[in-house]
This record gives C-alpha cells, sequence and structure tokens, in this order.
C-alpha cells in the first residue's frame, strides 16, 4: 500500500512537471503578449481537486477584472492543448499578493531598496531569520543592510524571502 501512494506520488509529480512546462512555453507566452507578468505556474492537487494557476502581475497591481480577461483569453487554448492529458482541473488566473516571496530577479529588481525578511534552512550566527533593506542581488547571493551593517548570504542558504508590508 505505502508503494502504491509512493508510486502514485511520483507519477503525480512527473504530470504536475509536464502541465507547468507546455503552460510555460505555449501559454505564458500569450499571457505576456497581454501586458502581465507570470509570477508563477501551478498545476497542484488542492481540497477541490487539480488545480492549473496562473499568477500575474502588472505595473500598478492586478484587479478581478484582470483575472477574468486573462482568464477568458488562455481557457480555449488549454482546451486545444490539452496539457493535463483530459485530467479535469480547475482553472484559476490570481494575484500573487502583495507578500508574495520573491523567487525571480524581476521579483528582486522590483524589491531592492525596499525591506525584506529572509528565512534561512540553517542558523546563521545563531539565527535563521533576518530582515534589512535589499540592497542588492546577484545569481549566487543576496545582499541586505541593517543598521549600516553589510549582509552577504548566498542563495543555496534561503528557504524563504518575503518583502515587509507595512501599512
Amino acid at each position: 500500500m505505502q508503494l502504491h501512494r509512493s508510486l502514485l506520488r511520483r507519477m503525480e509529480g512527473i504530470l504536475a512537471s509536464k502541465v507547468k512546462t507546455i503552460c510555460e512555453e505555449k501559454v505564458v507566452p500569450v499571457i505576456e503578449n497581454m501586458g502581465y507578468e507570470v509570477v508563477e505556474v501551478e498545476y497542484a492537487k488542492k481540497s477541490d481537486g487539480m488545480n492549473l494557476t496562473f499568477y500575474i502581475d502588472k505595473e500598478g497591481g492586478v484587479q478581478i477584472e484582470d483575472c477574468e480577461k486573462v482568464s477568458k483569453e488562455i481557457d480555449g487554448l488549454l482546451e486545444d492543448l490539452n496539457p493535463t492529458d483530459d485530467t479535469s482541473y480547475i482553472l484559476s488566473v490570481s494575484s500573487p499578493g502583495l507578500d508574495r516571496p520573491l523567487k525571480t530577479n524581476r521579483d528582486f529588481q522590483r524589491n531592492t531598496g525596499k525591506e525584506i525578511e529572509i528565512t534561512l534552512f540553517a542558523k546563521i550566527d545563531g539565527k535563521k531569520k533576518f530582515e534589512g533593506v535589499l540592497k542588492d542581488f546577484n545569481d549566487s547571493e543576496i545582499i541586505i543592510e541593517k543598521d549600516d551593517k553589510t549582509l552577504n548570504i548566498t542563495r543555496d542558504k534561503i528557504a524563504h524571502i518575503v518583502p515587509i508590508i507595512k501599512f
């Protein structure tokens, strides 16, 4: 029984990867041509079944009308592409939210000069969480500044980075 579950999870992971790849190659360019940034494509099992979610963003933020517009535009394309091989799913188009994790270089560029919170996989100097202003980044590290001190953290040690939202 355990082997069956493990095999099923592995097959779901392979299908999810395939669906994501097809969507990133064929659907994302359509959305980007509409003037939106696709932050993430997710194909995952949720409480209501399989969900294919496109997280979009644009300058000034995303409104419900933007999500509806993109959903209508890609629905037919997805039907033609059939990336799930006839497995039923729920299509969602959503804003990633103000507090979404920073993942891409575009996210880091957009947040340079702003306060962020970094959570590490393992402690450095007895701490797993650091806050500071994002000063710079490259493919291997993130540079933050706090209280006139600069801290360079390699990306492979970072579990999670989010902007600090102040109201």
